[in-house]
């Protein structure tokens, strides 16, 4: 068995545990949140990505990124948009104007702390965790936005 299963195996059976746990019960979209950036992470990192932050918060800004990871030689700021239906609006399309300067904000806090100067780039990932469905419905789009 690979690392990845294992590993994913092992945090869906600390998920189910958790479950068990009586805890305040979290807003339902925080929780597909949740799931949307669990599946995420774990897609990105078979499709090679090597993560190095999740939820990466700033005291100088407002906002988080999702996920951070160097796709080869490239530092990617990876917003992660789940939706349980595809009724309204695509997912992505959440990422709006406000929501890139707020993302690129972020990501210059971050790319302070980085030696030298990476190529980087924004990423979005738009996962549908539809009822009914046994797999997530996943869309990478690579350089979304730009840093201007």
């Amino acid at each position: 068995m690979s690392s990845g299963r294992l590993t994913r195996l092992a945090v869906r059976a600390l998920d189910s545990v958790a479950k068990l746990t009586p805890r305040p019960k979290k807003a339902q979209h925080l929780t597909t949140g949740r799931q949307g950036e669990e599946e995420a992470y774990f897609y990105l990192r078979r499709l090679g990505y090597i993560m190095v932050a999740r939820n990466f918060r700033t005291p100088r800004r407002r906002g988080e990124i999702d996920l951070i990871g160097w796709d080869g030689d490239v530092l990617c700021f990876i917003e992660v948009k789940t939706r349980t239906s595809r009724a309204v609006m695509p997912a992505e399309a959440a990422v709006d104007e406000a929501k890139r300067r707020e993302l690129v904000a972020v990501a210059r806090e971050y790319l302070r702390r980085v030696p030298g100067k990476p190529a980087a780039r924004f990423d979005i990932l738009s996962i549908y965790l539809e009822r009914g469905s046994g797999t997530p419905d996943i869309t990478l789009f690579k350089n979304a936005f730009s840093m201007q």
